[in-house]
Formats: structure tokens, C-alpha cells, sequence
């Protein structure tokens, strides 16, 4: 199954890469346009986009306008982004048949739980929503992880670290790399907090906590010992 496609439609380039860079991280397929023109060839090019997140002010086309044509023939959920905080606003979006409605400034973080939550709510979810390893299986959707069947109570952080984790099976991953990933860029902390985390984290695990191997010198690597 592929993965769920979104198109991103906002004239500065920036909010689309940062927006772009969560939903990837989350398996994701994003698709960019820079005003609704573009977004409206890009919508009627490609036939399964699953979300669009939209700005309301763009040149040549604005928001509203977009909204308008792709509800004449689709009901494809609707995230709409604006400057402005104004009530009137907000009513316009939901008579035009918008899901949500957000302003700026936001939380990458917290639109992509947004973005997740209408997916499900619409009967459509990741193809990435459950993987597992070693006995471990994580339902990314839910927010539920376990050992051999059994419910883990893992803090959220514990819950992305471990995600990442099986996510990157095999892999050499510095401190620095994990504190991007799985921090973002909100935690200008010392990286020596995610050893307090893989140690917690190793210790809710039993003896699959030995999957999380130290890398000396440079960070953790997940690997399951066949």
C-alpha cells in the first residue's frame, strides 16, 4: 500500500519545507504547490491526494477560492492555515466545508496530530500505523506499545524513542540525530537526557531492553539478536 498522499499549498516556501519535514517523518508522500493556480493543477493531476492543507492568503488564487473549487467535486479533508484570528473567518471556513482551521504562528508537531486524527476520523489511516520486531509491536495510531503482548506504560517521549528505534532497526544513531528526530527542533538541551530515557525505556522493556545497544562514543542502535 502506498503511502498517504498530502498536498501542502502555501506561498512561502519555508512553512511548506517545515510542514513538509514533519509529515515526512511521519510516512507521509507531501506534495507542494505555491498558490492555489498550482494547487488546483496539482489537485486535478493527481487523483488520490488523501489531505490538503491549505493557506488562506496567496496571490493569484487564495484559499477561499481553492476551498471553494475542489469542494464543487470533492470532499477531501480540508486543513485550512491563516495569519489572521478572526471569528469571521473561521465560520466562512467551516460553511465552505473545512475540517479544521488552524492560525499561525503553530506547532509542526501539533498539525500532524491534527493532520493523523482527521485521517482516522475519515476512515483512512498510514500504512506505517503498526510495526513491530523482536516481539515489540507499536501501533503509532493508538499510541500503544508492547513486549510479547504485553501493554507498555511509556512516557510520550519513551513512546517516540522507542518508535524511532524500530523504525531505524540496525542502524548507528549518533545522540545528536536522536535529539533531532525525536525532539525536534523545540530541545536545546543536553543530548545526555536520552540516556536517562533509554535507561528508563530498557527497564519497562524486560529483556528486550538488551535490543538497545550503547554505541560507544556515539549514541544507540537498535538490534534484535536472531
Amino acid at each position: 500500500m502506498d503511502a498517504l498522499k498530502i498536498l501542502v499549498v502555501d506561498d512561502e516556501s519555508r512553512m511548506r519545507k517545515l510542514v513538509k519535514d514533519f509529515l515526512t517523518r511521519k510516512n507521509f508522500q507531501v506534495l507542494e504547490a505555491g498558490n492555489g493556480e498550482e494547487a488546483m493543477d496539482i489537485f486535478y493531476r493527481e487523483k488520490d491526494i488523501n489531505l490538503i492543507i491549505l493557506d488562506v492568503m496567496m496571490p493569484k488564487m487564495d484559499g477561499w477560492e481553492v476551498c471553494r473549487e475542489i469542494r464543487k467535486t470533492s470532499k477531501v479533508p480540508i486543513i485550512m492555515l491563516t495569519a489572521r484570528s478572526d471569528e469571521r473567518d473561521e465560520l466562512l471556513g467551516f460553511e465552505l466545508g473545512v475540517d479544521e482551521y488552524i492560525s499561525k504562528p503553530f506547532s509542526p508537531k501539533i498539525l500532524v496530530a491534527r493532520v493523523e486524527a482527521i485521517l482516522r476520523r475519515t476512515g483512512q489511516s498510514n500504512p506505517e500505523d503498526v510495526i513491530s520486531c523482536g516481539g515489540i509491536v507499536i501501533d503509532k495510531a493508538a499510541h500503544i506499545a508492547s513486549v510479547d503482548g504485553v501493554p507498555m506504560e511509556l512516557s510520550f517521549k519513551e513512546f517516540e524513542l522507542l518508535t524511532y528505534f524500530l523504525e531505524n532497526e540496525g542502524i548507528a544513531l549518533s545522540r545528536e540525530k536522536i535529539l533531532n528526530s525525536v525532539w525536534n527542533y523545540d530541545y536545546f538541551g543536553d543530548a545526555r537526557t536520552i540516556d536517562t530515557h533509554v535507561k528508563k525505556l530498557r527497564s519497562k522493556m524486560g529483556n528486550k531492553g538488551e535490543y538497545i545497544k550503547t554505541v560507544w562514543g556515539m549514541g544507540y542502535k537498535f538490534e534484535v539478536e536472531e
